[in-house]
Formats: C-alpha cells, structure tokens, sequence
C-alpha cells in the first residue's frame, strides 16, 4: 500500500450522544438558540471557523471567516481544544495539518466535500509522475505545485518530491520558487489557475499541456510532454468554471460603466474579459477600498456576493453576481445549522464526531509543503 492511501481517517464516537437525523428535521432557525448555548456552554475550548462561501446561517456564529489557510492558521495560534470547520474536506484536513498538538478537528457533515480537490486522486498522481519521468524528465527537472484546494495526500506528494503548496493570490510567486529550481511544472488540480497564471507570466498556451487523468498516457504524446513546461492537471472548481465570456458582456450591457472583478479559478476568456482578478480576500479588498457609488460584477460563490451586496449597500455600492443564475458551492452548503448544532451539543457531552485526522506521516510532508509556501507567501 502506498504511504500516501488512507492518509486520513474520520473519527465518529462510537455511541453518538445526539443523534443526527433529530437534528436534520428541524427547521434551520429553530436550531439558533441551541447552537449559541453550546457555544457558552463549551467556552474558549471550541473554536468555529467559517469559510466565505459558507452560507450565511451558519457563518454568522463563526469567531473567524476566511479562506482556507488563513482559518487553519488562525486556529491554530489559539489555544482552544476543538476547531470546528464549518467549511469543506480538505480545509478541515488543512487545519490538522498545521494544528498544534492537543487540538482536534472537527466537521459538521462529512459529505461536505470539494469537487474540485475530489479531481485529483493520489493514485492518479503517482501514476502521473512515472508518466512523465517515463516521458524523459530527469530528477529534479519537475517541480509539483498543488493549489490549497487539494487533498492532504496530495500535498504531501508535492511536499515529498521537492514542491509546494499555493493560494491564488500567490500562485505566480510559486511559479517563479518553482522555476528558480527546475525546468517543467506538475500544477494540481485547477488547470484554469495554473493556466492564468501561466499566461500572466508570458508562458505561451502552446507550452501549457492538459493532464487528462482518465485518458491514457493523460492525453499527452510523450513528445509534448517533453516540451511543455506546464502540466496542468484536468481539473476544475465546479462554481468558477460556470461563468462565461458572455457573462462579461451581458453584465456590461446591462449596467454600463459595471466594474468587473473575477477569482482566478475562472476560464482564461473571463479573466481576460474583466477588470481585475484575485482571491477572495483580494475581491473584498477590491470592493471595500472603492469609492462609494461604484458598481460590481463579481465572478465568485453566490453566498459572499449576496454578503458583499448586503454590507455595502449602506455605503452607495452596487454588487451583483455576473452570472444572474447563481453560482452555488452545494458542497459547501450541505453544512447547515442542524450539523453545526449536533457536533456542537455533542462536544458538549464529551463526544467528538466527525473528527477530521491526518495520518502522521502524510502531515508531516503536508507541513514542509505549507511551510514552502510561506516562503513565496504574497
């Protein structure tokens, strides 16, 4: 078996204190109260931790929102026992990895997933790289970059192999680290970020190859894969990746003089087609630092749009999604009030569920590949 399977186990007590499905038949709001009970009850031991994206009957009992690594980060610069992850998967593996020791991981629903993260399987990376070696790429020539948005065993093959981790908003400085000690890129699992990073830099698209994990070979002759010097993983963000170029001139038709700003994980066309691009942090910085009376179309989650529109509305601000259909993370959304009563009111009564635990070994590669990052960190 390799090291890198079964990287991470899902802890369930073994006599639920509460069960679940009592839970899940109540309406959202009628769970409000018990939630912020738990919350005294339990103190500065439990720390909530609420992803942007995260809807908002949740989010507002979080004591940190954010993106991924800087939550995982700042639970663990606190000294409380239990970090609940109202987020996806991978965050809560994120945040094992970086937690001290002592402090236990917890998930609301684990069927809150990313499809995205979901599109790269260890096993399929591992495959990958004897391709490429097998294709004429010598030790050392390969660096691997994994995007946050990725498995804990996938960071640890990066970390393993000489690479590193990203954020989007310091992707191209990744590239740059990466390029500074070889010659090709393996970047997981988002091709539209590799991609729009890569463009940025002035890599041409020619020298940029799509990995197909379920093709044979990935879909690549070995000739180009000798001559890329970037393999971008098949892989998507199954909200960004709605939006399209027509998206951008039906917005701008609509509310003329409409500023439009996009995340990364969008197609190369939109990004083109918009005003400016970044991470979430970076789209929320964008809007509060612009005057009042300016108008947005942002390429991102519905949740955090409705938010942004929401909060600065007061201030004369028009916000509205660029895609009027809504792009929804449900992955993210299958975490609901009920799953954060019934992990809450269950710590209460001294049972953990849906504990999130990365396998030692697999951390600790995990680590030194984060711990790069800090390196380039934007």
């Amino acid at each position: 078996m390799s090291v890198l399977e079964e990287v991470v186990a899902p802890v369930s007590a073994d006599a639920e204190t509460c069960s679940l499905d009592n839970y899940l038949v109540l309406p959202d709001h009628t769970n409000d109260e018990r939630i912020a009970a738990a919350r005294r009850a339990l103190g500065t031991s439990t720390i909530l931790l609420g992803h942007h994206y995260q809807r908002d009957e949740v989010i507002r009992f979080a004591d940190f929102t954010g993106d991924s690594y800087k939550l995982s980060k700042a639970a663990a610069e606190t000294d409380a026992q239990y970090i609940v992850f109202c987020g996806v998967h991978f965050m809560a593996e994120s945040a094992d990895v970086l937690a001290h020791h002592g402090q236990q991981v917890i998930l609301p629903d684990l069927n809150a997933g990313c499809s995205m993260a979901d599109m790269a399987e260890i096993g399929q990376v591992e495959e990958c790289w004897e391709i490429l070696h097998r294709a004429g790429a010598r030790e050392g020539e390969i660096v691997p970059i994994t995007y946050m948005n990725s498995s804990a065993a996938i960071k640890a093959f990066c970390g393993e192999r000489g690479g590193l981790v990203c954020t989007s908003s310091n992707a191209r400085k990744a590239f740059e680290w990466a390029f500074a000690r070889g010659e090709k890129i393996l970047f997981l699992p988002d091709q539209h970020l590799g991609r729009n990073t890569g463009h940025a830099m002035g890599i041409p698209l020619n020298e940029m190859v799509i990995y197909d994990p379920w093709q044979i070979g990935g879909g690549i002759t070995p000739e180009r894969l000798r001559t890329a010097r970037v393999i971008l993983w098949k892989g998507h963000c199954s909200v960004h990746q709605r939006f399209l170029p027509e998206h951008v001139d039906k917005v701008r038709a609509k509310y003329p003089g409409i500023q439009v700003i996009v995340h990364p994980e969008c197609r190369l066309e939109v990004c083109e087609k918009a005003d400016a691009l970044g991470s979430t942090e970076r789209l929320i910085k964008i809007v509060q630092d612009a005057p009042a009376g300016t108008s947005f179309a942002i390429g991102t989650e519905i949740h955090l749009v409705n938010r942004l529109a929401k909060q600065f509305a007061p201030l004369g601000k028009r916000i509205v999604t660029l895609d009027d259909t809504g792009c929804l993370c449900t992955t993210m959304y299958r975490i609901s009030p009920g799953h954060l009563a019934w992990a809450l009111e269950n710590l209460v009564e001294g049972s953990v569920v849906n504990r999130i635990q990365v396998r030692d070994d697999v951390k600790y590669w995990a680590r030194v590949a984060l711990d790069r990052m800090l390196e380039v960190r934007a």
